[in-house]
């Protein structure tokens, strides 16, 4: 800050010189301004008083020959006639004289040559002109001839030499105001040619000083910046120059020294990030040879430990079936754990291998119908479905992107959930509706059974939670873990909606194929522009919101005729375990409450 206050800042120079050039500029400004006042004076003067003096001069010479030709001419013939002009000519002379002296009143050397002038004719008139008229009138023209002489003569060519006089002191006066114009236009063309110089001087002083105060300093700061960029982060920067330009270059120092501190925390940080992934390197080295351990565990699992849980529960079979009734009661009892315990196990293995299998074993994405998914659904539950007395509807269903083996999965479990968790004096009913939110298909599984409370809500997900005991509800706790699985590998999210009034609606959303999501757009902006027609418009295209002949999309409630309802048929009498496995697909299904 110390060097920053030292020296005279670049605004207080430039301040300082405009300053100096912006006095001497006005300076000349109101010297020009006079010069040019008093040359447009005296221009004034030569246009307006000296010119009309001189004609004016000259006219009055004029009028006074008119004078005394008439008064001559009227001597020789006495014709009455011949004084017009002489009468015309004392008008326009006093008009002339008081003219010329109004022009002259600043040239006081004029109006005495015309007091001079004006004398002379007023004798003339008085000696010579009006004795002459009144002679002739009285005598006759012979006696007015006598009395013009060579005195007369004389008498009048003084009066022509003293308007002579008076056009020379005009003229005089016109050349010295002619001169003044001169000198004052030439004074104001060297004031100009001055302003242009002080001009000139202060750009080529502005100049200098700006390459030397501004230009140099801030080349040799961009230099120094561009030895920085290049790389050398360690250079320190240097200012000169004004103290804003070493004021900048200590800004700029100091940014560098940041960013070389930085540049440092990012190498370290690098070379961390260099371990870490040597580190990641080799943990996806040890996951990859876990998850081959795991495929070959899957393969053990599927093959080898299947075939003694089978033989143990075929044994275990054979015992009851012979021995049954022979031994005591509590034998018979063992020997159906045992039966019960090998078949859970036989589950729970098919459970865990298509749980692991999703998302591994993959066959592509491609477009799938959930209107014929949800048919396969219906087919793969009917035996549940017809033993538990209950009803399977849906609504139009979209067409997405996905696998439609594991889709067909997600919603057997979600069907055989609702089935199974159902009320005992209620008959089951389960629907399945979709519908378009935010570029996504959410896809909803609502039924009227024994529901879920909200604090249960996100632990019904999770692999081999229960909410209820075995023997109230079979299975393996493992359905919906599978179903989020699904949903997740699809893209999606899963939930249950804790607001359902009646039984347990579980959402989930899969990705919209693009052409649904414009046809949506479009048939909004469609509605937008039917609600401003009328409420009847908007009648109309509530109405046209349900296509014809669709699955009933109305939820449990819906006819049971519509599209999607199981097929009556004869209920048959079979075990709970052996409901359940028709129902669930082999077993995979979530045993909540």
């Amino acid at each position: 800050m110390k060097a920053y206050q030292q020296g005279w800042t670049l605004r207080r120079r430039v301040v300082a010189l405009l300053g100096v050039v912006l006095v001497l500029l006005l300076g000349l400004a109101a010297a020009e301004a006079a010069v040019a006042a008093k040359n447009r004076e005296n221009i004034d003067a030569v246009l307006l008083k000296t010119g009309p003096l001189r004609v004016q001069a000259q006219e009055l010479m004029s009028v006074l020959l008119d004078q005394e030709t008439s008064v001559r001419g009227y001597a020789v013939n006495g014709d009455r006639s011949d004084l017009e002009p002489y009468q015309e000519g004392v008008k326009r002379e006093q008009s002339l004289v008081t003219s010329i002296r109004d022009l002259s009143a600043d040239y006081p050397d004029v109006r005495r040559s015309l007091d001079v002038v004006e004398q002379q004719t007023a004798q003339w008139r008085a000696q010579v002109a009006e004795p002459v008229i009144t002679t002739v009138e009285r005598d006759g023209a012979e006696a007015g001839q006598a009395l013009i002489t060579d005195a007369t003569r004389q008498q009048f060519d003084g009066i022509r030499a003293s308007v002579n006089t008076l056009q020379d002191e005009i003229l005089t006066v016109r050349e010295e105001t002619a001169d003044r114009v001169n000198s004052t236009s030439n004074t104001l063309v060297v004031l100009l040619i001055i302003a242009a110089l002080v001009v000139t001087a202060a750009g080529v002083v502005m100049l200098l000083s700006l390459d030397r105060i501004l230009i140099r300093p801030l080349a040799a700061l961009v230099s120094q910046v561009r030895e920085v960029a290049d790389g050398d982060y360690r250079h320190h920067i240097e200012g000169s120059g004004p103290p804003e330009f070493r004021r900048l270059a200590e800004d700029i120092d100091q940014m560098r020294m940041k960013i070389a501190r930085e540049l440092d925390e990012v190498r370290e940080a690098r070379e961390r990030i260099e371990w870490v992934n040597s580190q990641l390197q080799k943990q996806a080295e040890e996951l990859t040879r876990s998850n081959r351990d795991l495929e070959q565990f899957a393969y053990v699992a599927s093959h080898d430990l299947q075939e003694p849980l089978r033989k143990v529960a075929s044994f275990c079979q054979l015992l009851q079936r012979r021995y049954a009734g022979q031994l005591d009661e509590r034998a018979d009892q063992y020997i159906a754990f045992a039966v019960d315990g090998a078949q859970r196990m036989q589950r729970l293995i098919n459970d865990l291998l298509a749980f692991s299998r999703i998302g591994r074993l993959t066959t592509g994405f491609t477009e799938v119908d959930l209107n014929k998914v949800m048919g396969d659904v219906a087919g793969q539950t009917e035996a549940a479905l017809q033993y538990a007395d209950a009803e399977l509807t849906w609504g139009e269903m979209p067409t997405i992107r996905g696998e439609e083996p594991l889709l067909t999965n997600l919603l057997v479990n979600l069907v055989s959930n609702s089935v199974k968790f159902r009320r005992p004096d209620v008959p089951a009913k389960v629907h399945v509706s979709a519908r378009l939110v935010d570029g996504e298909w959410e896809i909803s599984c609502r039924d009227n059974g024994i529901g879920i409370e909200p604090e249960f809500a996100d632990k019904i997900f999770v692999i081999f939670q229960r909410l209820h005991s075995k023997d109230a509800y079979p299975g393996t706790g493992i359905g919906l873990a599978i179903v989020k699985k699904i949903v997740e590998y699809h893209g999606g999210r899963v939930w249950v909606d804790t607001d359902a009034d009646e039984g347990t609606t579980i959402r989930f959303t899969l990705p919209a194929l693009e052409a649904d999501i414009e046809a949506a757009k479009a048939a909004e902006a469609a509605a937008d522009g039917d609600a401003a027609d009328g409420d009847a418009a908007d009648g109309d295209a509530a109405d046209a919101a349900e296509p014809a002949g669709t699955p009933a999309a109305g939820g449990a409630e819906t006819d049971p005729a519509d599209a999607g309802r199981q097929p009556d048929g004869e209920a048959r009498e079979e075990p709970p375990a052996q409901a359940d496995r028709h129902g669930t697909n082999g077993g995979m299904k979530e045993t909540v409450g």
